[in-house]
């Protein structure tokens, strides 16, 4: 057991829990030290597996931590590592880390109140709505991820419409599931939803969406939403977001963007003139974890105007009262914005990585993973044995090895490539073709780590035919 002192659960012996937590944090340092040497992911054997479901036991700190090392940190997915590709993860940072630990030892609840870590999560608010071109009378809230983030955005756009109107949102058949989600979570239902076809590079389109919009009024419906994507979840697209925004004005339609991980390709100068429209939508979800490296999780949704955000979630109530002065003072609160009360410090991980690295270095390894992409692309092109399934707008390519059942060999080549250790890509179909995805958003990743993917994807192919 761990030695407390008294009642309390502070340790003992301070002097030996501090040679621990050194230990700790040593070990961890290693690990991301020497993730290269490391495999990717390898699954958990039977015997794993059974010790993780035995009953609750008393350990010392000493003997947790020795659990942690042998049972839980080498079975996990292995995000971290540079050769990750099978989904979207970010692969975290040793300050983002840091950052973490401090904020765990603060152990500050930001649901409101008047203090300084409330304050920083409103001051990255600011940096993001400066590098999206919103207004002064935005507001902002950081969340669990781009999932929740996109039900804030439905909720807001349904607080400025007629609830009586039988209302109507649009997206593409190619969006995140999330959007159906908060239909339904919403109480619209997903019946309400219009799933837009796409057109040859996956993005949504515009012309089917205005007609769909223009149906839906001659039929006596109200629309009311239409969630445009930057970086799809197959391949990457981003929509026509100039389009979008200029048809949602036209047509008094919320305009919200689903931009979980495309979003922050706003940082990389390069890739930022694509994105131009941003800065005309209502509402943007999108997640740091992903292309801004900092640890999970780290959601955040940006709102254009401050008082429908407000109005949709402020809830009064005795014991949440404010005041001008005190702890009660510092109004708004994030509860107000939002539906958690109580909310861990997730704004310090990000306030330390934009703050440590800086917008031009993380807009650098936004840029590089789509360089990357490009490299992965044309290495596809010139090998008789791959082919290219859709086009590379950022960071995401799905390929798959040619030969007879294909479906079948693609699909088993990626489980193999996965419990190899080596490379962990992913599976998605396309057009009825079942893909290898690879998606490149780890800044540990170079183009070793593509030749490795290439050179195994190969191997294993030709062991299958």
């Amino acid at each position: 057991m761990f030695e407390t002192a008294g009642k309390s659960l502070d340790p003992q012996d301070w002097t030996a829990f501090r040679k621990q937590a050194h230990q700790m944090l040593d070990d961890m340092l290693d690990y991301t030290e020497g993730l290269n040497s490391r495999d990717v992911w390898q699954p958990m054997p039977a015997d794993v597996q059974a010790h993780l479901r035995q009953p609750l036991t008393e350990k010392t700190l000493v003997e947790a931590h020795s659990d942690f090392m042998q049972n839980i940190l080498p079975y996990a997915v292995g995000n971290a590592h540079p050769r990750f590709m099978g989904w979207v993860h970010g692969g975290g940072t040793p300050v983002g880390m840091m950052a973490e630990m401090l904020a765990a030892g603060l152990n500050a609840n930001l649901g409101g109140r008047n203090q300084a870590p409330v304050e920083i999560e409103r001051q990255v608010m600011r940096w993001v709505r400066d590098l999206f071109g919103f207004p002064e009378t935005a507001s902002g809230l950081f969340v669990t991820g781009t999932s929740m983030a996109n039900l804030i955005g439905c909720l807001c756009a349904k607080s400025k419409t007629n609830h009586g109107e039988q209302l109507a949102a649009y997206t593409s058949t190619a969006a995140h599931v999330s959007v159906a989600q908060a239909l339904d979570i919403s109480g619209i239902g997903t019946n309400s939803l219009r799933k837009i076809p796409v057109n040859s590079n996956y993005e949504i389109d515009v012309v089917a969406l205005e007609a769909a919009i223009i149906a839906d009024k001659d039929a006596g419906k109200m629309p009311f939403l239409v969630v445009a994507t930057i970086g799809t979840v197959d391949v990457g697209a981003i929509d026509d977001l100039q389009k979008i925004a200029a048809l949602c004005q036209r047509e008094n339609v919320w305009f919200h963007i689903d931009g979980a991980f495309g979003a922050l390709a706003m940082l990389a100068p390069e890739i930022a003139p694509r994105l131009v429209g941003i800065e005309r939508a209502d509402s943007i979800a999108f997640d740091f974890h992903k292309w801004g490296q900092v640890p999970y999780d780290a959601g955040f949704v940006l709102v254009r105007d401050g008082d429908i955000h407000q109005k949709t979630f402020a809830s009064p109530a005795a014991y949440l009262q404010r005041q001008e002065r005190g702890l009660s003072a510092n109004s708004p609160w994030a509860c107000d914005l939002g539906l958690d009360l109580s909310r861990g410090f997730r704004a310090l991980k990000t306030w330390f990585t934009l703050s440590v690295y800086g917008k031009e270095k993380l807009g650098q390894v936004v840029a590089h993973t789509c360089e990357l992409a490009q490299y992965l692309k044309r290495e596809i092109e010139t090998s008789p044995d791959l082919e290219l399934l859709a086009p590379v707008a950022l960071n995401i390519v799905c390929f798959r090895y040619r030969c007879d059942d294909a479906n079948r060999v693609n699909t088993e080549i990626v489980i193999r490539l996965q419990e190899s250790g080596i490379v962990a890509p992913s599976s998605t179909t396309l057009n009825g073709q079942v893909a290898i995805r690879a998606a490149i958003v780890n800044h540990r990743t170079t183009e070793n780590d593509i030749d490795i993917l290439i050179a195994a994807t190969l191997s294993c192919g030709r062991g299958l035919r």
